[in-house]
């Protein structure tokens, strides 16, 4: 006999709505027959309990969902930094929502775990306020993560750049958390468009989360703009457009975060002395474009805001870049048992696994929290012991 599966026809059309529209589209993803499909959501007939599990997971939402009577609040737990000027708030797809829920389930997590070991609070956490000054700021933060000239000369290249300023800010105290795509599902990408990174500051577990499936140079002014919300004490999901300027009133936290950002990246007094003994634009946007390990676009904007050139030449160079822009690789996460690190940051993942080690965490806890099979767990964890850690 045949078991089918109780589920509500109205939370069966909420979920094929919110995830694939139409009902053409839905029956071709679910690969069933457009009118067996209206007969489920009709409340005619039902489908088994096999093909009810295979509805839950394509369209992207827990199994239990279908039973529930009326669809739940998915609104954003976190500010919505995103909107723009006499635009909508912007509905968050099931691909962000999973990774910002993650998100909190992690930090939650290490919280407790930070009290029952009777941690100090992270001393920078809301230090700052909106209206403290750029430049104290960005050096409380480039002190913190020993951001200096020697610290760019030992990066080989944009890429280690990158690493190393996680590696300080994980050393600092912050979780980052990195990715491209939801959980270890390599079809289910983040949209950067969506969202390029947010920030959730905490007194112990301060955590920030940067979309992989960025551009490298993107990847890197998103990290500080994100470490900006956590000294000012911010949290809120961003997307940062420095080359714009933002005028409605909670988008003034946004250009204050990318202005301290930019700072950090590339500070004021340098830049100006730096740029002096250029006599070509072009080589000096190169030259330090490389030396800060920054996009070159930072660069023009900060020659501009620092009034080293007009707005005419920084709009017609801006414009001559945009044309000439190339496609780029973007982002990816490393490599090997290394990915699942950074996903779920380094710091996170390895108190997890030392916690399974001692025996005070389940492994099927600890492979739920990372989103990794058991087998990988174990893998993950002669890695680290491979790594002496």
């Amino acid at each position: 006999m045949t078991v089918k599966a109780l589920i509500t026809k109205e939370m069966l059309k909420w979920a094929r709505k919110r995830t694939l529209g139409n009902l053409d589209d839905a029956a071709k993803h679910l690969k069933v027959d457009k009118t067996k499909l209206e007969a489920w959501e009709q409340g005619v007939d039902q489908p088994t309990f096999n093909q009810a599990q295979e509805i839950a997971k394509k369209l992207k939402i827990p199994f239990g969902y279908l039973y529930l009577s009326t669809p739940p609040d998915e609104s954003l737990p976190l500010p919505d930094l995103r909107v723009k000027p006499g635009t909508p708030p912007k509905k968050p797809s099931p691909d962000f929502l999973e990774i910002l829920y993650d998100a909190m389930r992690k930090q939650e997590w290490y919280r407790d775990y930070l009290i029952s070991e009777e941690a100090d609070p992270v001393p920078f956490v809301g230090r700052y306020s909106m209206s403290s000054p750029i430049e104290t700021v960005a050096q409380d933060i480039r002190q913190t993560l020993n951001l200096n000239e020697s610290f760019r000369r030992k990066a080989r290249d944009q890429d280690s750049f990158y690493t190393k300023l996680v590696e300080q800010a994980e050393s600092s105290g912050v979780l980052v958390l990195r990715t491209s795509i939801v959980g270890n599902n390599t079809t289910r990408k983040l949209n950067p468009n969506e969202f390029q990174g947010f920030a959730m500051p905490d007194a112990l577990a301060p955590l920030v989360f940067i979309n992989q499936n960025d551009y490298l140079s993107a990847r890197i002014f998103t990290l500080m703009h994100e470490l900006t919300h956590i000294w000012m004490g911010v949290s809120g999901v961003s997307i940062q457009d420095y080359l714009e300027t933002p005028t409605r009133q909670d988008e003034t936290t946004q250009r204050r975060a990318n202005e301290i950002a930019a700072e950090i990246l590339v500070p004021a007094q340098d830049l100006i002395s730096r740029w002096q003994k250029y006599y070509d634009i072009d080589q000096g946007l190169e030259d330090l474009r490389q030396y800060y390990r920054v996009s070159i676009f930072v660069v023009l904007r900060r020659v501009y805001d620092l009034g080293m050139i007009p707005f005419d030449t920084y709009h017609s160079k801006y414009d001559e870049l945009i044309e000439g822009i190339a496609p780029k690789k973007k982002g990816g996460g490393g490599g090997g048992y290394q990915t699942y690190f950074s996903r779920n940051s380094a710091t996170l993942a390895t108190t997890i696994l030392n916690s399974v080690s001692e025996g005070k965490m389940l492994p099927t806890q600890a492979s739920k929290l990372l989103n990794v099979n058991p087998r990988t767990l174990y893998n993950m964890q002669d890695y680290l012991a491979g790594r002496g850690a």
